[in-house]
């Protein structure tokens, strides 16, 4: 028994009286959650008949106060046992041991760290927190935001009136955010209401509560092949069938879509239509008008993914300004004009779909933080916010030309020409193999301390070429030159 350390029934109330008594060094353990050492512990403990059948364990209560943890914990831990036939549980009297072993099928497997590679989800692409060189992340550096606005706005923020510290918030989201975003977009692209728009936790959380709203697994989605990385991932976690449509420089392949609608019957496709992640191309308004017929005609939706509207020209084209939220769905964010760290985005779709949108986001997490919401109120209505997305654009355009000169010096091509925005995505003219292609580059970059975002990442087809995708504010850098360089060399 004190090789695991454990108490059970007949040794708990011994436990409780006399601290000194052997418990589970849980708070020191570095790898697997508390739930996952308790089991394991069990699991051994009975395995070993050092606990046998009919054993009665101790209480929640008495297990918690012996191991210093929450009672959350245990029981977690004990239903967890139950499931695994471990344990049973009876009204009343608490749980017992039920059999002496565990089938080797469902033996608790022991927690291995992954090794280290990059991949869509590396947590490095999205802390902000790094020693490497973030050439492939989506976020800028701080200063380029507008720092005392946004500092301002949080600070603000905080004043929250003491009768708002009661309940959750708004459903919808901060109401004067909400009539800010209904008031700018009706003046600038296409008439909505307030209560047409749903504030959300970022603009992935958006896409997760559509997804949920309106797919269901073995359905069909479409995306941009290229597109956003992330999206391609939580589409496939809903249990839906990803089908890509190859969009380049030229904008979508229609004639494949059209062909694909046929054949597969979409229940929605997501389309970033200004300032495209990862090419930094935009549809013409032709292209939108035949993307909304081909909607139309084989009745799917369209969510438009328009977070870098700010960031582009004005006149580009709007789904949903041509649609009306008929059958679009507009997404947006701030993100790339305020930092991410706030993560606050929206939904606005059509009268009769948000209601069921607001159910959603409330089963799956009630409300929104309404403290950044407010953040975001504040320094999207400060005097200074205009001029600031106007500098944040001219400082993007200049990363851009900068990175499009360091990257021909490295012998890369660009895979399309951005129209403005975030990003440019080069490569070189090299036929990927399995010992040399972008996620191998990408890991030698880690290990060089440089992160880089590889095409694979963004992409459903095999490329024909190795391509990445750079962010315009960190790709003028010395380290990133040689490291490109010396692949270039390496690799003919």
């Amino acid at each position: 028994m004190a090789n695991h350390a454990l108490v059970t029934d007949q040794s708990a109330y011994a436990a409780v009286q006399h601290p000194g008594w052997p418990v589970l060094p849980l708070q020191g353990a570095k790898k697997g959650s508390l739930v996952d050492k308790i089991v394991t512990a069990v699991t051994e403990m009975v395995s070993s008949k050092e606990l046998r059948i009919g054993t009665k364990m101790p209480s929640v209560r008495q297990f918690a106060k012996c191991n210093g943890i929450s009672t959350f914990t245990v029981v977690e831990a004990y239903d967890r046992l139950v499931t695994l036939g471990l344990l049973c549980s009876r009204r009343g009297s608490g749980y017992f041991v039920a059999r002496q072993g565990l089938p080797a099928v469902l033996a608790p497997l022991p927690f291995t760290a992954a090794p280290a590679a990059v991949d869509a989800l590396t947590p490095e692409l999205y802390t902000g927190v790094t020693d490497a060189l973030p050439v492939g992340a989506g976020w800028l550096p701080p200063e380029w935001y507008g720092e005392d606005t946004i500092l301002d706005a949080v600070r603000q923020a905080m004043r929250i009136p003491a009768n708002r510290l009661r309940g959750y918030g708004h459903p919808l989201g901060f109401p004067s955010l909400r009539q800010h975003l209904a008031t700018t977009l009706s003046d600038e692209l296409f008439p909505v209401d307030p209560d047409q728009v749903l504030l959300t936790h970022g603009a992935t959380h958006a896409f997760d509560l559509i997804l949920r709203t309106l797919t269901r697994p073995g359905d069909t989605v479409f995306v941009e092949d290229p597109g956003y990385s992330n999206l391609l991932s939580l589409i496939r976690h809903h249990g839906c069938n990803v089908v890509g449509i190859a969009r380049d420089e030229r904008g979508l392949d229609l004639e494949a879509l059209a062909e694909q609608a046929r054949l597969a019957q979409p229940k929605l496709m997501f389309v970033n239509t200004v300032l495209q992640n990862p090419l930094g191309t935009s549809l013409s308004p032709a292209q939108a008008h035949r993307l909304l017929a081909l909607a139309e005609q084989f009745d799917f939706w369209l969510v438009e993914d328009d977070i870098y509207r700010e960031l582009a020209a004005r006149g580009e084209a709007s789904l949903a300004a041509l649609d009306g939220l008929r059958r679009v769905i507009r997404v947006g964010s701030f993100s790339k004009t305020l930092s991410p760290v706030l993560r606050v985005g929206s939904i606005c779709a059509s009268a009769s779909l948000l209601p069921e949108l607001v159910r959603v986001k409330m089963l799956t997490g009630l409300t929104t933080s309404e403290v950044n919401e407010r953040a975001v109120h504040h320094a999207v209505t400060a005097r200074p916010y205009r001029r600031m997305v106007e500098k944040l654009v001219a400082q993007l355009e200049a990363g851009r030309a900068r990175s499009e000169e360091a990257l021909r010096e490295a012998g890369m091509t660009p895979v399309a020409r951005p129209r403005g925005g975030m990003f440019v995505s080069a490569g070189w003219d090299i036929a990927p193999t399995p010992a040399c292609n972008g996620r191998v580059i990408a890991d030698q970059a880690l290990r060089a301390g440089i992160l880089l975002a590889p095409n694979e990442f963004f992409m459903l087809r095999a490329s024909e070429t190795i391509w990445f995708r750079f962010n315009v504010a960190y790709t003028d850098q010395p380290q990133l030159r040689t490291f490109l360089q010396s692949i270039r060399g390496s690799h003919g």
